[in-house]
C-alpha cells in the first residue's frame, strides 16, 4: 500500500487514499510536472503476479487512453514501476451519481434527464471507436463539484470488434443487461440497457428488479417484468417513462438502435416532456419473455461463484471522489448461505451427479481395455502411436496459443507467424484507403459515419484495427468516414423561464448567462440568447435574463433651494417637463414636483417640476388681453392610452399654463375642452404628452393656437 509522502515514477506525489475496488486501490497524487492534482489506479498486489488480472489492468488502460470526451474520466499516463502496475487519470472533485441518489432520494426530471444526456454522450463516444463499456451504473459516474457528469471505470470495457466476452461475470448484476446475465453476445445496446436501469433509478430512487444473491437478480432481469417507473414516480412525463422502457427492452431488437437514437430523444424530452413521440418496437413471439431453463440457471451460477467476494471483507470507500470499480453488493453469492436450494434445481444436479458416474465408469473400463489390449496388440507400436499423438497435440496447441494472442497492443504482434503490420489510414479516403491496405494484403469494410470537424466529408476518422499493429494478413479493418462538420437545432427559449431555458440547453450546449433590465419581459425569464438555429454540440449559447423593470427612487427637489437645472440633474432617471409659477420664492427656484419624493418609480417616468416665477406684480398694464378656447381629441387608437400632460406655452416660448394627469375619462365623448383667460399674447401652441397604461410617455402631439381677444 502506498502511504501520503510517496512518489510513483519520481513524478506523482501520493496524497492519500481515496477509493477501493475489487482488484486496484485508487491514489490522489500531485504531477510534480504538470502541476496538477491526478487519481492513480494501482493494481492490488495480491494480483501483480497473476499475469491474468495485470493484462486486463493494461487492456483497461488501453481502451479508455483512446478516449477524448468531456464527460469521460482521461487517461493520463500507464506504467509499471517495481512490480506495480498503475494508470494516471483525470482526478474529480465530487460524488459518484450512487451517492447523489442515494442524498436525494429521488431525482427531478429535469436533473435526470441532464445527467442522462451526459453521461449518453460519453458512452457514445466510447461506441464511436469501438469500445462497449460493460459496466454502466450509479457507481462508475462521478458528478464534479461544477456539475460536470464524467463516465469512469472502463476496467472491464472490450474492443467490440473481438465479438467476445469474458466468462466471468464482470459487470454488477442489479445493472447487467439479459445478455450479460447469461453470459452472451455483448455489445452497444447492453449499454443502453444498463443507462435504462440508471435513469430508472434515477427517477425513482430504486432499482427495478433486487433480491438476496445474483442469481436472484439476473434471473428477474432474464425472465420478470419490469414495473413501469410511473409506478413509483406519479409525477414522471409519460416520454420519460417510455425512454426508460425502450432503453430496459430483454430482446435487443426493441432497444434503441444507437446511442446517438437514445440522446434524440432525451433532447426532445426536454422540449415536449408529455408529448408520447417514443416509438417502441412492436414485440415478436421470440421476444416473449420465457422460464428460464436449468442450463443457464447453472451458467448464471458458475458466473457468480467466480466473483463471490464476501460482504464483510470488501473495504468501502470513503466518500470523497469516488473511483469504484465495482460494487461488492451487487456481486455477493453464496450458495450454501442464502437459503436453501431448490427443489427442480436440487433434482437436476441428482440427475447430472448419476450421469457424471456412469461417464467415469466408461473411462475406466476403456484405460482397463486399452491398458491390457496395448500389451497383447503389441505395446511400442502402441506408446509410439500415443506419443505422436501427444507431441502433435503439444504443437497444434502452441501454434494456436501463437495465433490466438490478442494484436490490440501492438507490442505482441510479432508473435503472430507471418503477420502485417497495419498502415495508417486515417485521413484518406475510402478508395485510397482499399488501394494502401491491400498492398499488405488486408481487407477494408466501412461500419458507419460520424461528425466531425477536423476530419473532411468522406475521409476516414477512425480504423480498428489501429495503425501499427501487427496483424494476420488478410484481416479486415473497419473504418469510420467522416459525415463532414455536424450541426443541430438549437432550441428557442426566449420567453422561458431561467431554470427551464439552461435545462432544455444543457447537456447539448454550454450556457452563459448575462443580467438585464426589461419592461417588456419579467424578472427571470430570457430576454434574448445568441446564437439561433443550428449549431454544434459544446457551443456556448449566451442567455440575457431579465431583471425585471429597473426602479429608481425619486429625489426631494422641492424642500430645499433648487435650481431648474440643479433639479434636472438630480431627476435624471426621469423624463422630466417644467412648469412655471409666481411665488413667494425668488425667480429660478423649484417650488413643486408632481410624484412626491422617495417614491419608487420605473425609470424614464415622466415627472413635471414647476419653477417659481417670483412674486407676482402687484399691477398688470396691458393694452389688450385674449383668452384661449380650443377642443382636444384622442388618437384613434386608445388600447395603450391612459391619458395626456398639456403645456401651452406663448409665442416667446413661455409657460402660460399647464393642464397633467388629464385621464381618458376627461376627454368624454367630443373631447377635452382647454380653457384660460388673461393672456397678454395673441397666438402660442399646446405640447401634448401622452400617457401609456403604465402612466410613462409614449408620444407627443404639437398644435399652434390663435387666441381670442377679450372684450
Amino acid at each position: 500500500m502506498l502511504a501520503e509522502g510517496m512518489y510513483i515514477a519520481d513524478r506523482y506525489e501520493i496524497i492519500g487514499k481515496i477509493g477501493a475496488g475489487g482488484m486496484s486501490d485508487v491514489y490522489k497524487a500531485k504531477d510534480l510536472t504538470l502541476g496538477r492534482f491526478v487519481a492513480i489506479k494501482v493494481l492490488k498486489s495480491e494480483f501483480s503476479e497473476d499475469m491474468g488480472f495485470v493484462t486486463k489492468f493494461r487492456t483497461e488502460a488501453q481502451s479508455a487512453a483512446g478516449l477524448e470526451h468531456p464527460n469521460i474520466v482521461n487517461i493520463y499516463d500507464v506504467g509499471s514501476e517495481n512490480g506495480m502496475h498503475y494508470i494516471v487519470m483525470e482526478y474529480v472533485e465530487g460524488i459518484t451519481l450512487k451517492t447523489y441518489i442515494e442524498k436525494k432520494g429521488q431525482l427531478s426530471f429535469k436533473e435526470a434527464v441532464s445527467i442522462a444526456i451526459q453521461v449518453g454522450r460519453g458512452i457514445e463516444a466510447a461506441h464511436n471507436k469501438n469500445i462497449i463499456h460493460r459496466d454502466i451504473k450509479p457507481q462508475n459516474i462521478m458528478i464534479s463539484t461544477e456539475g460536470k457528469v464524467k463516465v469512469t471505470d472502463f476496467g472491464i470495457a472490450r474492443a467490440a470488434s473481438t465479438n467476445t466476452i469474458s466468462s466471468d461475470v464482470m459487470g454488477s448484476v442489479h445493472y447487467s443487461s439479459p445478455e450479460q446475465a447469461r453470459n452472451g453476445f455483448v455489445d452497444g445496446k447492453s449499454d443502453i440497457y444498463s443507462l435504462g436501469i440508471v435513469m430508472y433509478e434515477m427517477v425513482t430512487g430504486r432499482v427495478p428488479f433486487d433480491g438476496d444473491t445474483t442469481v436472484a437478480v439476473a434471473i428477474q432481469h432474464l425472465q420478470e417484468e419490469m414495473v413501469p417507473p410511473s409506478a413509483y414516480a406519479s409525477n414522471l412525463p409519460v416520454s420519460m417513462e417510455k425512454i426508460i422502457l425502450k432503453c430496459t427492452q430483454k430482446s435487443t431488437d426493441r432497444r434503441y438502435e444507437s446511442m446517438a437514437a437514445l440522446l434524440a430523444d432525451l433532447r426532445k424530452s426536454l422540449i415536449s416532456p408529455n408529448e408520447d413521440f417514443v416509438v417502441m418496437v412492436p414485440q415478436t413471439s421470440q421476444d416473449k419473455t420465457r422460464v428460464i431453463g436449468a442450463d443457464d440457471l447453472s451458467k448464471i451460477q458458475k458466473q457468480a461463484g467466480s466473483v463471490y467476494v464476501k460482504k464483510e471483507e470488501m473495504p468501502l470507500p470513503k466518500i470523497q471522489p469516488e473511483y469504484e470499480e465495482e460494487d461488492p453488493e451487487d456481486e455477493e453469492y453464496d450458495d450454501e448461505e442464502d437459503g436453501e436450494i431448490n427443489p427442480k434445481l436440487e433434482k437436476a444436479i441428482t440427475i447430472m451427479g448419476i450421469a457424471a458416474a456412469v461417464v467415469i465408469v466408461i473411462l475406466i473400463a476403456y484405460i482397463l481395455i486399452n491398458l491390457f489390449g496395448g500389451f497383447s496388440l503389441g505395446k511400442n507400436k502402441s506408446t509410439e502411436t500415443e506419443t505422436t499423438r501427444t507431441e502433435t497435440q503439444v504443437k497444434n496447441e502452441t501454434a494456436e496459443n501463437a495465433n490466438a494472442v490478442s494484436s490490440d497492443n501492438g507490442t505482441v504482434g510479432d508473435s503472430i507467424e507471418d503477420g502485417v503490420e497495419v498502415p495508417d489510414v486515417k485521413n484518406l479516403s475510402f478508395e485510397d484507403a482499399q488501394a494502401e491496405l491491400s498492398k499488405y494484403n488486408l481487407g477494408i469494410k466501412e461500419v458507419g459515419r460520424t461528425s466531425s470537424d477536423t476530419v473532411e466529408k468522406d475521409r476516414i476518422v477512425s480504423q480498428q484495427p489501429e495503425a501499427h499493429q501487427t496483424v494476420e494478413k488478410n484481416t479486415t479493418v473497419e473504418v469510420t468516414l467522416s459525415s463532414g462538420k455536424g450541426s443541430i437545432d438549437i432550441p428557442n427559449v426566449v420567453g422561458q423561464r431561467e431554470a427551464d431555458a439552461v435545462s432544455a440547453l444543457e447537456g447539448t450546449f454550454e450556457v452563459s448567462k448575462d443580467y438585464a433590465y426589461s419592461s417588456d419581459v419579467a424578472e427571470g425569464y430570457v430576454i434574448s440568447q445568441t446564437p439561433t438555429g443550428e449549431g454544434k454540440e459544446g457551443d456556448v449559447i449566451t442567455l440575457v435574463i431579465s431583471k425585471g423593470e429597473e426602479l429608481v427612487t425619486v429625489e426631494d427637489v422641492t424642500t430645499t433651494y433648487k435650481s431648474e437645472e440643479q433639479a434636472k440633474a438630480l431627476l435624471s432617471d426621469l423624463t422630466v417637463s417644467t412648469t412655471t409659477k409666481y411665488s413667494d420664492r425668488a425667480e429660478g427656484i423649484v417650488i413643486g414636483q408632481s410624484i412626491p419624493a422617495g417614491k419608487q418609480v420605473a425609470k424614464g417616468t415622466a415627472i413635471t417640476i414647476t419653477v417659481s416665477l417670483g412674486p407676482e406684480p402687484a399691477d398688470v398694464v396691458t393694452a389688450a388681453t385674449y383668452k384661449l378656447n380650443v377642443r382636444i381629441e384622442l388618437p384613434a387608437d386608445t388600447s395603450n392610452i391612459s391619458g395626456a400632460n398639456i403645456v401651452l406655452y406663448g409665442k416667446s416660448g413661455d409657460v402660460l399654463s399647464t393642464w397633467n394627469n388629464k385621464t381618458v375619462a376627461d376627454f368624454g365623448s367630443d373631447g377635452l375642452h382647454l380653457t384660460k383667460t388673461g393672456l397678454l399674447e395673441e397666438s402660442g401652441k399646446l405640447v401634448i404628452t401622452w400617457l401609456d397604461l403604465e402612466g410613462n410617455a409614449c408620444g407627443e402631439q404639437t398644435e399652434n393656437v390663435n387666441f381670442q381677444k377679450e372684450s
